[in-house]
């Protein structure tokens, strides 16, 4: 099986010496998240992001389908990852990485089992009609963070998404083109954020946002998913090294200021697309009618 290339001894003695010089070798400081960016595509529900040199796209998509029997008043909402050879030649197509399977299940239990959506709002009869939303989250390319930049991406489209409109006239069901009706966000409950911290030395040293290189060198990693108000939704140790009660807590505080400012940067990219679709579509009546 391919394996990701390891870090040399020189390599290895050098990240780690610097380390314990409190230096980073891209220069971050230790709190810091590398450059993020984010871009929605045409179709509502695709998330473009970029944290420094590792890109995810997720993907929303919606279809009617028939409720779980134990569940006849909810929803259904699912997410999928994919990891391919193109991001890294660790991974390979039609076989699960250990990465994939942790990538897969903090996403789970982040988004999904915390009910960050609503899925009673997704009921449309209940036992016979509801919605099925589904993520996919795709892997272009592996730099470290993986857990985090997938879950950003993912809340981002999930935001980013418009369902169409449903009517009910007695037991019969309308799902209206976009042309006919404006269509429906999703009721989002909460955003959480997934914060990954690594450590070094014992735990004397811990990162935020390691690169796949830190990745690769780390004694263990800590992943804390909260939202912006302080309600953790998760906590993953991963890793022999131990990490104290003191650690942890402090860990817990940095995560919540991250997630506070990842927040604010989806609303503000969420803003700037808004009013740049409300531009082109006001732009394009204009156009319209001049050519009428």
């Amino acid at each position: 099986m391919p394996r990701e290339t390891e870090p040399s001894l020189n390599e290895k003695a050098f990240v780690l010496q610097a380390l314990r010089e409190n230096i980073r070798i891209d220069g971050r400081a230790f709190e810091a998240f590398r450059k993020l960016d984010l871009q929605f595509g045409e179709e509502d529900g695709v998330a473009d992001l970029q944290l420094g040199r590792t890109r995810i796209i997720a993907r929303i998509s919606a279809e009617v389908t028939k409720p779980y029997p134990d569940r006849p008043f909810n929803g259904i909402f699912t997410i999928t990852t994919e990891l391919s050879p193109m991001a890294s030649p660790a991974f390979g197509v039609g076989r699960q990485t250990e990465l994939e399977v942790t990538l897969s299940r903090i996403l789970e239990k982040t988004i999904r089992r915390s009910n960050a959506l609503d899925t009673e709002s997704l009921c449309i009869i209940a036992g016979r009609i509801c919605w099925n939303i589904r993520a996919d989250v795709h892997v272009l390319d592996c730099d470290g963070g993986l857990t985090d930049a997938s879950c950003i991406a993912v809340v981002a489209a999930l935001q980013h998404f418009r369902r169409p409109d449903v009517t009910l006239e007695g037991d019969k069901v309308t799902i209206h083109d976009p042309a006919e009706r404006v269509p429906v966000p999703l009721s989002l409950l909460h955003h959480p954020i997934c914060v990954s911290f690594s450590f070094y030395h014992g735990g004397e040293v811990v990162l935020v946002d390691a690169s796949l290189q830190e990745e690769q060198l780390r004694e263990a990693e800590l992943i804390v998913s909260l939202n912006r108000h302080g309600e953790i939704c998760q906590l993953a140790k991963l890793g022999g090294a131990s990490v104290d009660a003191l650690t942890l807590l402090k860990c817990a505080d940095v995560a919540l200021l991250k997630a506070q400012e990842i927040t604010r940067f989806i609303s503000t990219r969420l803003g700037e697309d808004a009013d740049s679709r409300n531009s082109g579509g006001l732009m394009a009546e204009l156009s319209a009618e001049n050519d009428r």
